[in-house]
């Protein structure tokens, strides 16, 4: 299964059209405008991928629409790669070292699949000594980019555990969600 990811240049990048939106369906010759591809490339590639099960497709009028399956096995983690390459996630660790030294950085599952956030949620969790505007000028970019509100938390490593050790409802309602996280080990967060 592995070897279906790594094939071309093509695929990654159709890769991170789809997953970069999860929510939206896409037409051939907008993947061949987003993607920068030559069109027989690209649909050769998506023969490929639904061959394989990555992508479904559904015909609406004279065009054909692609999606990716998030039934496919290993989408969890393909979303995740495709997270810290575009996006916010990429920019975070583009630009990581302007950001701060950051020790934890954590964005919700939620958001990287497009889904609305929950009323008290959090969308990207940063621990460390951060530059604050450095990351809120990067944060305001990427909602103009998404069209919507980011709403992110700052916390030293000093608050992080002094929370944790308190069992604070706000930081376990972070850490118990669905999480891709960016920088730093999951399981050190609990340790």
């Amino acid at each position: 299964m592995l070897q279906d990811l790594m094939v071309s240049k093509v695929r990654a990048k159709l890769l991170q059209t789809f997953l970069a939106k999860p929510k939206e369906m896409f037409y051939v010759r907008q993947l061949v405008r987003l993607t920068n591809e030559e069109i027989n490339a690209v649909r050769q590639e998506l023969k490929r991928m639904e061959k394989l099960g990555m992508v479904k497709k559904e015909s609406r009028g004279n065009r054909i629409y692609y999606w990716f399956n998030q039934a496919y096995p290993l989408y969890q983690e393909i979303l995740a790669m495709v997270c810290k390459t575009v996006g916010l996630g990429g920019e975070i660790l583009k630009r990581r070292s302007k950001i701060g030294n950051i020790r934890y950085a954590l964005i919700s599952g939620r958001l990287v699949k497009g889904l609305p956030r929950k009323t008290e949620g959090v969308d990207l969790l940063i621990v460390g000594e951060i530059n604050l505007p450095n990351l809120a000028s990067l944060v305001r970019e990427e909602e103009k980019n998404l069209g919507r509100e980011i709403n992110y938390s700052v916390m030293t490593k000093e608050e992080f555990d002094f929370r944790k050790k308190r069992r604070d409802p706000f930081l376990f309602s972070i850490l118990t969600e669905a999480k891709i996280m960016l920088i730093g080990e999951e399981e050190s967060l609990f340790a």
